[in-house]
């Protein structure tokens, strides 16, 4: 497994963050929900094909949609070998990102602490996906990939605003419960 890390450096989530372990000690279980929302946005965002800011995801590109073509086996083709009817609205179904075994979207995971959580996707190819990558810079990609973020941090470590506010919607609602 290849992982990523990117420390989150948002003002505004740390000082709440701060002011929450000065009034409770130990902030895991806030953690864990934390995680879970942030995890669970995620996963959700594979549905819309759309990143933290709400904007759409890139569409596949020709070469990836080319790849898709060629697997798609004899049930979807007609006897020319050219795609039926089947096959044709499978390739037109293929979201960006989410292949067939929709390893990608269903392995993001979290783990909370006493005072962090760390949110991960497992496969290889997750960061590529998050911040896109040129072929000039990784020889083995078949072209160029542009980022299509799940997760709700930029590669600055700064969050999106959405997801800020949910963040300090977490803490604040822990916050009053208590």
């Amino acid at each position: 497994m290849t992982a990523f890390a990117i420390t989150v450096d948002d003002a505004a989530v740390l000082a709440e963050l701060q002011r929450l372990q000065s009034r409770v000690g130990n902030l895991r279980p806030v953690m864990a929900e934390i995680g879970e929302g942030i995890v669970d946005r995620a996963k959700r965002r594979f549905g819309t094909s759309t990143a933290p800011d709400g904007k759409r995801w890139a569409p596949n590109s020709a070469a990836t949609l080319a790849i898709v073509a060629a697997r798609i086996g004899s049930s979807g083709r007609k006897k020319d070998g050219g795609l039926n009817a089947r096959g044709a609205r499978r390739l037109a179904s293929k979201r960006p990102l989410i292949g067939e075994s929709h390893a990608l979207e269903t392995q993001i995971h979290h783990q909370a602490g006493a005072g962090e959580v760390t949110v991960s996707a497992s496969p290889v190819y997750a960061a590529i996906q998050q911040f896109g990558g040129k072929k000039s810079e990784f020889p083995h990609l078949w072209g160029d990939i542009p980022a299509r973020p799940f997760l709700p941090v930029r590669q600055d470590g700064t969050l999106y605003p959405a997801e800020q506010a949910a963040i300090l919607a977490d803490i604040n609602d822990y916050l009053t419960a208590r």
